[in-house]
């Protein structure tokens, strides 16, 4: 799999990024679609069953999320072996950060088993029946932790050698597979909400199996590397703390709008969730980013690091203009495909503006992101972010809180969060000290 010739035209590039943009959001997109198919089958069974799901859910996504440097860090490391010519090393990689996965997987397996409870007590809170459906969701789908890192770390290794397609097909695979399965465990066979947990290991299982299956295709399922796994920990450190500041900021967020009552909290909750929709696109260019910038710095060439760093940030804010424009246009319209009730419609429009006005400036911080994630210059994001949360988000929501500033006071606080990581992204672009050449040390 010999490196990919440098574009020669703007229409090339363009192509090039979307070539691995689109494949990547397909990508993303198919665990909350399996999701939501999941939902709705779980919703016949009654809202302690529904509520139990989204409980557990929340518990293990956000515990599997803390481990998303599995597929950042592997596909930067990849991208530049490949770009050095080096594709074989670029494929061992990924099988390196294969048995990582499978390590932290078993690990975290065992913590859950051993944590569900009080987990489950601390968000669940005092309903016994959420609590017992979620508790026993929670303990099934754990086992599916190994599985669910292994998929990690395959797509971070295809994603790097720029191949996209597959790592799509497999997960459409297993999801399909699981919808399948999913109402007849729950239903057919009368294992209501258990049938739900088991469908999703399956799916775990199935999208796993493909990703080894191509890893021992390529040959390089060797022996583990300490020094190898220990360098991929370093980088996973850097992107760990910072997912853990996103996860706190926005849980922080969601805690402080909850306190302003029913009508606010629900209100945040549909922005929030159409915010994170609109990440799951913009981070297709950001994953492009991550692999192009990879590539290009492994093959030496510092200024075809920088022209794709350039592009992506400008397609970046245009699709984030885009963003802004439907938002703003449907602003009457969008929240009501989420409730009809006058006072959360009253309290979304608060949230609404700000939410609607960010989009190109979170449209270039994603591509940004990427190119940084790229280059293996995740000390410096940590760094970012750490400011950002320090300096602008914590204090603003902390006010907002205090004045009863409301949503607005939150959304604010939200956009500070991404201006303070722009500004510190444009100006470690442009100061050019991410352009480290050659392979990966």
């Amino acid at each position: 799999m010999p490196p990919v010739p440098a574009p020669a035209t703007v229409r090339d590039s363009d192509r090039r990024i979307l070539g691995l943009a689109v494949p990547a959001l397909g990508a993303l997109a198919a665990e909350p679609l399996y999701l939501l198919v999941d939902t709705a089958v779980v919703g016949r069974l009654g809202a302690h069953a529904l509520a139990g799901l989204a409980v557990a859910g929340a518990i293990l996504a956000s515990t599997v999320w803390l481990f998303n440097f599995l597929a950042y860090g592997t596909t930067a490391r990849s991208a530049r072996l490949l770009g050095a010519g080096r594709p074989a090393d670029a494929i061992a990689v990924g099988a390196q950060a294969t048995w990582l996965a499978l390590g932290i997987g078993i690990l975290l397996t065992l913590l859950l088993e051993l944590l569900a409870e009080p987990l489950v007590q601390l968000v669940a809170g005092g309903d016994d029946a959420i609590r017992a459906n979620a508790l026993s969701w929670l303990r099934i789908a754990a086992l599916g932790c190994p599985a669910i890192l292994v998929s990690l770390a395959g797509q971070g290794w295809m994603r790097g050698v720029q191949d996209v397609r597959r790592p799509l097909v497999y997960l459409i695979a297993a999801n399909l597979a699981s919808a399948a399965a999913s109402p007849v465990l729950v239903y057919g066979l009368d294992l209501g909400l258990d049938g739900s947990a088991i469908a999703n290991v399956l799916a775990q299982t199935l999208a796993a199996g493909l990703f080894l299956r191509r890893l021992a295709h390529e040959g390089s399922f060797g022996r583990p590397r300490a020094a190898e796994m220990v360098a991929q920990v370093r980088v996973g450190r850097d992107l760990l703390v910072r997912t853990l500041l996103f996860e706190v900021a926005f849980l922080s967020a969601t805690a402080v709008a909850s306190r302003f009552g029913a009508d606010r909290a629900a209100a945040h909750q549909i922005a929030l969730q159409l915010w994170f929709f609109v990440a799951l696109v913009l981070d297709s260019l950001a994953i492009a980013a991550q692999s192009l910038t990879g590539e290009a710095l492994g093959r030496r060439e510092p200024v075809r690091a920088r022209a794709t760093a350039r592009r992506v940030a400008e397609l970046g804010g245009l699709l984030g203009l885009g963003f802004t424009v439907v938002l703003l246009v449907g602003h009457s319209v969008i929240p009501r495909l989420f409730t009809d009730d006058p006072a959360v419609l009253e309290q979304a429009s608060v949230a609404w503006l700000w939410f609607a006005l960010m989009q190109p400036a979170t449209g270039v911080l994603f591509a940004l992101d990427g190119i940084l994630i790229g280059a293996g210059d995740v000390a410096f994001l940590r760094n970012v972010t750490i400011v950002a949360a320090g300096l602008g988000f914590l204090p603003m929501t902390l006010v907002a809180a205090a004045l009863d500033l409301g949503l607005g006071g939150i959304w604010a606080g939200l956009t500070l969060f991404v201006l303070i990581r722009l500004c510190g992204g444009v100006a470690r672009i442009y100061g050019g000290r991410w352009a480290v050449t050659g392979a990966p040390g």
